[in-house]
């Protein structure tokens, strides 16, 4: 089974494997300053993490939808164009909800896995 491995950035701790039984999830949060929520869905391959969609609820402050976005169900919905990522590193702050991580529609806090504020460094996991 593929799975997504979590760990602090900042910590030498050793990393939480979470299970994707179809090699996907997807990652969710508020927006610090516009307050709306932003969405990805995203794949773990023999490439490493590739997002395949992303969706916002509006858009400002940095944020803004793609080009070729379209608006559905009040959602502004796009496939990003990035490369495969070996990692992806997501900072954290004690005065903004936490990221939450999806698998299978089980949506949780990233503090549920693991705990602090410190950055999260997102990777497949390697079998040993």
């Amino acid at each position: 089974m593929i799975s997504l491995c979590l760990a602090a950035a900042m910590s030498a701790a050793a990393s939480i494997p979470i299970a994707l039984p179809d090699g996907r999830f997807s990652l969710r949060w508020i927006h610090s300053i516009e307050k709306v929520e932003w969405q990805e869905d995203w794949r773990v391959s023999e490439k490493g993490l590739e997002v395949v969609e992303a969706r916002i609820k509006g858009s400002g402050a940095g944020m803004e939808p793609a080009d070729d976005a379209i608006l559905k169900d009040g959602w502004y919905v796009w496939q990003p164009h990035t490369p495969s990522m070996a990692k992806v590193i997501l900072g954290r702050s004690g005065v903004v909800a936490d990221h939450r991580i999806c698998v299978g529609g089980d949506c949780r806090a990233v503090s549920d896995y693991i705990g602090g504020t410190d950055a999260i460094v997102l990777e497949p996991c390697h079998a040993p």
